[in-house]
């Protein structure tokens, strides 16, 4: 739809509900140390629309995992990523659920509480965006296998008729990477 594939959607849908759920708990943690109900509600209206934003990032993530070549060492990641995602999620809908239970009108230790929980939830949020980085940055995970073959051939790492790595021992030809160290060939 609209020229993106599913992980390109996942991509595009991940980081304004993050971005989203820890202004909420911010607003939140505001709302108390000042005492002002404007922060209160603009937490409450954050938190809906950073929990609808991040079940949509859930949903792409596993329609995602469905249309990416990716490997095990991809796979045991990305499982980790979706366990944590939703892990997280399920908190940021209790705390939302919970709230409107109440109808926002909270005793002090179950506001607590579910400031606590808010910040432990953004923990989360950390935990899953260095997981959905480190399959992307260091596992290329979403790049389609000939892609990726035609920019490591592009970069001189495998020669173009066989999957075998390039002989790099010619200086001639090639960029290094930025900040590799000073090297001979």
């Amino acid at each position: 739809m609209l020229g993106y594939d599913a992980p390109r959607w996942h991509a595009l849908l991940n980081d304004l509900p993050a971005a989203l759920l820890l202004v909420a708990v911010l607003f939140d943690l505001s709302a108390a140390a000042w005492k002002r109900e404007s922060l209160r509600w603009a937490g409450i209206w954050t938190l809906w629309a950073g929990v609808i934003g991040g079940w949509a990032a859930v949903i792409s993530g596993k329609l995602a995992e469905e249309a990416i070549d990716h490997g095990e060492a991809i796979h045991a990641i990305m499982e980790r990523h979706e366990q944590m995602a939703l892990l997280t999620m399920i908190l940021f809908t209790v705390i939302l659920g919970w709230k409107m239970l109440r109808r926002f009108a909270m005793p002090a230790q179950e506001e607590a509480i579910t400031r606590f929980l808010g910040v432990v939830g953004v923990v989360g949020l950390i935990w899953v965006g260095s997981l959905g980085g480190k399959l992307v940055f260091e596992n290329a995970a979403g790049i389609p296998n000939e892609r990726l073959k035609a920019e490591l051939i592009n970069r001189g790492v495998l020669t173009s008729d066989t999957t075998a790595p390039a002989d790099t021992s010619k200086a001639g030809g090639h960029q290094h990477a930025p900040d590799t160290p000073p090297h001979e060939h």
